[in-house]
């Protein structure tokens, strides 16, 4: 996180963001990174250390849900049918995608500790995932630099995140030293997933209601199929291949 706030803020001076960035709009956007960022994503890496990337992803997907619900009531957004029938289309599919069992679980697929304690920390990364868009659409509304907000949010995290390594609680501190090699794919995964992906979805936010942006961006899992079966080298089943091809056609219902 640091590093990401680090090429946040620089790509904010280079397009002249920082300028767009009112007084009043700090705190939302720092509340939205500390929710949304330093609770919500911290309590998905401890979800996919203990149910691995396609359960979690199962879990994180339901923020789609919360996002929805609170979008209508809060903003007062609601969907033409066409739009709801897309809806339940990808999340359906993104259910059927994941949510399917292998008789031989490799090591991404195998739960470690309680199972309940996963679920329960899948469920938190997505309610927080929910409120953090929630809190950050007014600001996006108001014409505010997309990558400005986000190096915002990556601050406040990033502060978080300071202030809890300090108090030295044990959770905040590593189970093993970095390795230059552990920094450079964190710096990658920090850059893609953070600086571009969450970026984007600040840009999505400017013109689209929050429960729309968050069903798209829960078709995560859809993507990480094929990315799992180069990894794991383990095809995925036909029920996955079948989810997939309805959060597909859910998904051009949205947008077109």
């Amino acid at each position: 996180m640091g590093c990401t706030f680090i090429i946040l803020s620089v790509m904010a001076i280079v397009n002249g963001g920082w300028s767009t960035i009112q007084v009043h709009d700090l705190l939302p956007m720092a509340l939205s990174g500390f929710i949304g960022i330093f609770i919500g994503d911290t309590a998905l890496f401890a979800c996919f250390n203990r149910m691995g990337p396609r359960q979690a992803g199962l879990l994180f997907s339901c923020h789609a849900v919360f996002s929805a619900i609170l979008g209508f009531f809060i903003f007062g957004e609601t969907m033409t049918i066409t739009e709801l029938s897309g809806s339940l289309l990808v999340f359906g599919g993104v259910v059927i995608a994941i949510f399917f069992k292998k008789s031989n679980p490799g090591e991404l697929e195998t739960i470690h500790g309680n199972i309940w304690a996963g679920i329960l920390l899948g469920l938190l990364a997505a309610l927080c995932q929910a409120l953090g868009g929630i809190l950050a659409k007014p600001v996006m509304q108001s014409g505010t630099d997309p990558v400005a907000a986000s190096a915002v949010r990556m601050i406040a995290a990033f502060a978080a995140h300071g202030v809890l390594f300090l108090t030295g609680t044990r959770i905040a501190r590593p189970t093993l030293p970095i390795t230059l090699r552990i920094f450079w794919i964190t710096l990658l995964n920090g850059f893609l997933a953070m600086a571009v992906g969450m970026t984007l979805i600040m840009y999505a936010l400017q013109k689209g209601n929050v429960g729309m942006v968050a069903l798209l961006s829960s078709t995560t899992p859809i993507i990480l199929l094929p990315v799992l079966w180069l990894y794991t080298k383990q095809r995925p089943n036909r029920f996955a291949w079948f989810g997939a091809m309805i959060a597909v056609i859910g998904t051009a219902m949205l947008v077109y």
